[in-house]
């Protein structure tokens, strides 16, 4: 058993997908950002960054992962799945995982406080995110221009990348022309294990979302 502590993030859903596509039995423990529950005491004995997601695997004495792009290589390599072997291919996987990573995660994080809450609108801060998120998107795009899935099958680097592209529209990005971004995002959705862990946890409320802007959290 796994016990996921997590929130209605784009990260928080990589690891509730990750789970449902793998069958992995969890229990939920809903982390709630306008009390604060990730700096709490308890809470930081587990994830001293004080930040979501969070799994304790119960089988593997209790064994703590945080960061999500360490939980879902760990949830891989532990069911075999969702990882290639192949070193190259297995490569292939983590650079695109990594590209989430550091660039569409962060920048659509930008763009999401820009454009939705921060009091002062500062229309070249705006600008600069937008065009750097459509600039990301548009390498997916291309890279999707042959093949169903990020890397030719589906892998833990489309579950890490879709939470995040497929809310662009809440970050003020258009998609238009990206008709291969486009098939992908109703691609991801059409997997019922997808739709299932993009709503766990439930819609998180309208005090933690603005939270999050005023730096209360930091997905």
């Amino acid at each position: 058993m796994i016990d996921l502590y997590s929130a209605p993030t784009p990260n928080g859903r990589k690891v509730s997908i990750a789970l449902e596509e793998l069958a992995l039995p969890y229990t939920l423990h809903r982390i709630y950002f306008e009390t604060r529950d990730q700096k709490s005491p308890e809470y930081l004995k587990i994830n001293p960054n004080g930040r979501i997601p969070t799994i304790v695997d119960r089988d593997n004495g209790d064994f703590v992962v945080f960061e999500s792009g360490a939980i879902l290589i760990y949830l891989a390599e532990k069911t075999g799945r969702l990882l290639p072997t192949d070193a190259k291919k297995r490569s292939e996987v983590l650079q695109w995982l990594m590209f989430q990573m550091g660039n569409v995660g962060p920048m659509m994080g930008q763009a999401n406080v820009f454009y939705r809450y921060f009091e002062e609108k500062l229309p070249s801060v705006i600008n600069r995110y937008h065009t750097e998120v459509r600039r990301l998107i548009g390498i997916l795009d291309t890279r999707l221009e042959d093949r169903e899935y990020l890397c030719d099958e589906f892998t833990i680097a489309d579950i890490a990348t879709w939470p995040w592209v497929n809310m662009h529209n809440w970050s003020g990005v258009s998609i238009d022309g990206l008709d291969n971004v486009s098939r992908w995002i109703q691609t991801m959705q059409d997997r019922p294990a997808c739709a299932r862990g993009n709503n766990i946890p439930e819609e998180e409320t309208d005090d933690e979302r603005l939270g999050v802007a005023r730096g209360i959290v930091v997905r």
